[in-house]
Parts: structure tokens; C-alpha cells; sequence
């Protein structure tokens, strides 16, 4: 499968958007970005893969405060697969409110719906540290 352009803009914008949504508190927007069925695996925070666009939301709100001030995304990067899926490997900061910042990766997986393009699957890591943890040899 190839991406038109038309493709890659909609998918970047759709990353994009998460963070506008999150920052604003437009939890009841998610379903613009996910699937219903969305996995949203935070399991390298020590947490369960959450389930559906509702546990993404409920978590959302039960981490309040908490939450960044400021989510960012950048480095996007896709790839189309022959079953019409996209897999986008993006960066992501966060900003909290006391101005500490941290550093994720965001491994997605974009398909196409009647509503457009949405992601089913996204899964978050954390940066903490350089290189990758790799070291030269």
C-alpha cells in the first residue's frame, strides 16, 4: 500500500491533535483520535494496557493533576503495511506543571474507518536514557 499525500497530512494531524485535545481537557473528543477498540499500552509505566476510548478517557481524568501541562509531538514518521494499516513511530514531550519535562516514544497503529483515519493501537515509552540504553562496543 502506498500513502497519497493527502493520507500523510491526515495521519500527522491526527497525531497532533492528541495533544490539543489532552492540554484542553477535551476528553469527550477521543473518539476523533481512537478507535473504539483502541489498545493504549502503558505497560513500560508499570501500569495494564488500557482498553476502549472510555478507559483511556476515565484514566485521563483520574490522573488530574498530575497530567502534563503541555503534550508535544514531533519526528513523525510513517510506514504503510500491505493490510492497509500505517505505523507511525513518533516523539512526544511533556511538560508538568512545575516545568519538568519528559521524553516518550509513541508506536502507533493507523487504520482507515468510515470516519477516517484512527488509531487502534498505540503503544508509549519512555526516554530515560541516551543512546537507547546502548553503549559502543
Amino acid at each position: 500500500m502506498s500513502l497519497t499525500l493527502e493520507d500523510r497530512l491526515a495521519i500527522t494531524e491526527l497525531i497532533s491533535l492528541h495533544g490539543h485535545f489532552v492540554d484542553d481537557g477535551r476528553l469527550d473528543r477521543l473518539e476523533e483520535l481512537f478507535t473504539s477498540d483502541v489498545v493504549y499500552d502503558v505497560t513500560d509505566f508499570g501500569q495494564e494496557p488500557m482498553l476502549g476510548v472510555a478507559a483511556v478517557r476515565e484514566a485521563g481524568w483520574a490522573l488530574g493533576a498530575a497530567n502534563p501541562v503541555a503534550h508535544h509531538v514531533t519526528n513523525i514518521v510513517l510506514t504503510a503495511s500491505a493490510d492497509g494499516r500505517v505505523q507511525a513511530r513518533s516523539k512526544g514531550l511533556g511538560v508538568r506543571a512545575d516545568g519538568s519535562c519528559g521524553s516518550v516514544s509513541y508506536d502507533d497503529t493507523v487504520v482507515r474507518t468510515a470516519d477516517g483515519w484512527r488509531i487502534s493501537h498505540r503503544k508509549i515509552s519512555p526516554r530515560r536514557t541516551p543512546l537507547g540504553g546502548l553503549a559502543q562496543t
